[in-house]
């Protein structure tokens, strides 16, 4: 038995959910997403509660029971708060600026690099040494997060690069006399 899927979703006011034609779509504040159910799963909407429930007893039904459970969790708070990665860029140099919907990044290499930000992304830079991205697709922010970050990724005996704010950098000692 599942012990994420057996949970229900709370839909807080504000958030709107329709279930049709297999296919669950939550609209919030933030925008619009939508999720094709397998035919292992099936969704059902009761009063502010959103509840999946597996078809069948089989190992598939059992599996895709959580992970969609899992996935309109997400969708529900995407819409509703969004998600939001931040980033930060350590060492002599290193600098980030948005520029109209273009990231630009000088981070010690012989050119600047340019990341176009994509449509459904937002990227803020209040200091040039932090990066924040957010989005209503959780999937979304983390995967431009590590397409930013793996640039000029940290390196451990100075932690020059760029990181993530909540992640630490083991430190290597360096080379002795």
């Amino acid at each position: 038995m599942s012990r994420v899927g057996k949970y229900p979703v709370t839909v807080p006011s504000g958030v709107t959910v329709q279930i049709a034609n297999q296919a669950v779509t939550v609209k919030g504040k933030l925008g619009e997403s939508s999720l094709p159910l397998t035919e292992h799963v099936e969704a059902s909407l009761e009063g502010d509660k959103l509840w999946v429930k597996p078809v069948g007893e089989g190992k598939q039904a059992r599996v895709m029971w959580g992970t969609t459970r899992a996935l309109l969790a997400n969708m529900v708070k995407g819409v509703h708060d969004g998600f939001t990665v931040n980033l930060e860029i350590n060492g002599v140099g290193y600098r980030a600026a948005v520029q109209g919907k273009v990231l630009q990044l000088q981070l010690g290499y012989s050119h600047d690099i340019a990341y176009p930000i994509p449509e459904d992304i937002a990227i803020k830079c209040d200091k040039p040494t932090v990066i924040a991205i957010s989005g209503r697709d959780r999937q979304r922010v983390g995967q431009v997060a590590a397409e930013i970050r793996a640039y000029r990724g940290p390196e451990p005996y100075k932690g020059k690069g760029i990181k993530y704010d909540t992640e630490t950098i083991l430190r290597k000692e360096g080379k002795k006399k």
